[in-house]
């Protein structure tokens, strides 16, 4: 079954870092500290119970698009996101080189 995208526009804390994050409505995760929560079976849906803490733990580009995996601390699940034009580039290059 093809995933589908719902667009949700809520803003919230960050559970990581404590910052106040005003979403876009494709906002999954931090601007500032990159994390990100395990909330969704499918892209912004809110129906996963898991609701653990995602670490950013690894950079990759694809074509001319920034892509960054998240992996959650309790189950070890693994989704991919965008880097959005407003993140942490320089903390993204850093997980990319193992520095953080």
């Amino acid at each position: 079954m093809a995933k589908s995208f719902i667009r949700t526009i809520e803003d919230f804390t960050c559970k990581h870092c404590k910052i106040i994050v005003k979403g876009d409505g494709y906002t999954n995760h931090c601007p500032d500290c990159l994390w990100s929560m395990h909330v969704d079976v499918n892209p912004g849906d809110r129906l996963h119970d898991c609701g653990g803490l995602m670490k950013p733990i690894l950079l990759d580009k694809k074509g001319d698009i920034y892509v960054i995996s998240h992996k959650c601390e309790i189950c070890g699940f693994i989704r991919n996101n965008k880097i959005g034009n407003n993140d942490n580039f320089e903390l993204a290059i850093a997980i990319s080189n193992g520095s953080v």
